[in-house]
């Protein structure tokens, strides 16, 4: 599975600031339910309206997400507005003694809340500029104008790579194609390149139950017990994954939601693309 750093367990264990300012002078929302990742981050300026001296989170997410959401706090307090304006995705990363390259989104989602944040705070607006740009993956809502970035920002190659940084490509896999075109045309380089890159390797029966079973613990099973839910894994035939939910998450209204949205959603990212869930009633 992922090998995460005494830090990122550290800060996910101990998250620093978790909560919201009331009266902040800054705030930023990004990532939704629906992706599986959510985060607001909030700030507050001192007296003469220079350096940030509180700065909190909320986040729905993994471990990772947790992680990077405390540890950006942590990074901007006592930061002026334009010393925070320039932490990068990278900036989280290294200050958690590094992370997964398939958990770089969750440093990514931070910077961007951050930038967010700082907008909300100069301007009033509440959506990023990247936003208007137009949607290639639909599955996770991420425009052109981000993959466009994270490529330049952290010298990405290849497709895995980009879905590893914004989840792009990660769930139905019909915007890959497009991603590989976007990286040609950033990096100058020949969209063949990419399409001919070796495939991976496809896995084993074994394999394909064992990775199940650590996102289900890792990724799936600590979102859904932050609201007194839980989730058994019941059976994998092929690409088709059973599951119980457990707890609240049985009896909710939006078990459907959480089926689809967020465990099918996760096994697809951290798994493969064609896995379908579906849910066995206790």
């Amino acid at each position: 599975m992922w090998d995460y750093t005494d830090k990122v367990k550290d800060h996910f264990r101990n998250p620093r600031n978790v909560g919201t300012i009331p009266d902040a002078d800054g705030v930023g929302e990004v990532g939704s339910l629906a992706c599986g990742d959510a985060l607001k981050l909030t700030f507050k300026l001192d007296e003469k309206k220079e350096r940030i001296v509180d700065a909190k989170f909320q986040t729905f997410g993994c471990a990772s997400a947790i992680a990077s959401s405390s540890a950006l706090t942590e990074i901007i307090k006592g930061m002026t507005l334009e010393q925070a304006a320039k932490v990068t995705n990278q900036d989280i990363a290294e200050f958690l003694g590094g992370l997964p390259e398939q958990k770089m989104h969750c440093s990514v989602m931070g910077r961007e809340a951050l930038e967010m944040a700082i907008e909300n705070y100069k301007t009033g607006r509440t959506e990023r500029k990247e936003l208007e740009g137009r949607v290639v993956c639909t599955c996770f809502g991420v425009t052109e104008n981000e993959i466009e970035r994270v490529i330049r920002e952290n010298s990405l190659s290849t497709v895995d790579e980009v879905t590893h940084y914004t989840k792009a490509g990660g769930g139905c896999g019909g915007c890959r194609g497009e991603i590989a075109e976007i990286i040609a045309r950033v990096r100058g380089a020949s969209v063949e390149e990419e399409k001919t890159k070796p495939a991976k390797k496809p896995l084993t029966n074994i394999q394909r139950i064992k990775l199940i079973e650590e996102t289900i613990d890792s990724e799936i099973r600590p979102l859904l017990q932050q609201d007194g839910g839980d989730i058994e894994l019941i059976d994998v035939e092929g690409p088709r994954v059973s599951v119980s939910l457990r707890g609240t998450c049985a009896r909710c209204r939006m078990a459907e939601f959480t089926m689809k949205d967020v465990v099918q959603a996760r096994l697809r990212e951290f798994v493969t693309e064609d896995i379908i869930v579906e849910e066995v009633k206790p």
